[in-house]
């Protein structure tokens, strides 16, 4: 039987966590490591949440918000680390019950065609006139946490802070403009991730 080559990974540290991250090829001779919050376990969840929760706490956020799908996990440990019951999620997918909900398109580095972040209606009581902090898995662009930042702001949200697992490139600094001086990370991954040798 031959042998079956190990996919080459990248070593980050993510809080007081370590682990060895996947690297895809994204063509023209870019690797990216790859992180899957939802592949990441339940306990390596957890400590990030605690982790990003400690970085977060002086910001005094009412509600942790998160662009669906992979902020997900994280905004529910962060939440549960503060002591907060809900967080809310900004969905991807057109449900019906979503129709009259205030939405807007983005473009992010991670998928091929526009998406529409969407925040049901009857969630935006939540956060009006509240202190938010937007948690995603990576930064890269920013695309996706700006995205959520202006919708947020359009229903009267004040965005206090900007939290991630990772940030990845600084591509993300301009995007977020005067956003970007409150991002707090656990880490950084370089993009695009040099060749190992």
């Amino acid at each position: 039987m031959p042998a079956t080559s190990n996919p080459e990974t990248y070593r980050v540290t993510i809080g007081s966590q370590e682990t060895d991250l996947p690297i895809v090829e994204l063509g023209q001779g870019e690797r990216m490591a790859l992180m899957i919050t939802v592949d990441m376990g339940v306990g390596f969840m957890a400590r990030a949440g605690e982790d990003l929760a400690a970085l977060l706490r002086d910001l005094r956020p009412d509600v942790i918000a998160a662009p669906a799908t992979l902020g997900i996990p994280l905004a529910l440990e962060v939440s549960r680390a503060l002591g907060h019951e809900d967080y809310v999620v900004l969905q991807k997918s057109r449900k019906w019950y979503l129709r009259d909900s205030p939405r807007l398109d983005v473009n992010s580095i991670t998928t091929q065609d526009t998406q529409t972040l969407i925040l049901d209606k009857s969630r935006i009581p939540l956060v009006r006139g509240k202190r938010v902090v937007v948690v995603d898995d990576v930064l890269s662009t920013g695309a996706s946490v700006a995205t959520s930042v202006e919708l947020l702001e359009q229903v009267g949200a004040e965005v206090v802070g900007i939290g991630a697992m990772l940030t990845e490139s600084d591509l993300w600094v301009e995007r977020l403009g005067a956003h970007a001086a409150n991002v707090r990370a656990l880490g950084e991954v370089p993009f695009p991730v040099p060749p190992q040798g």
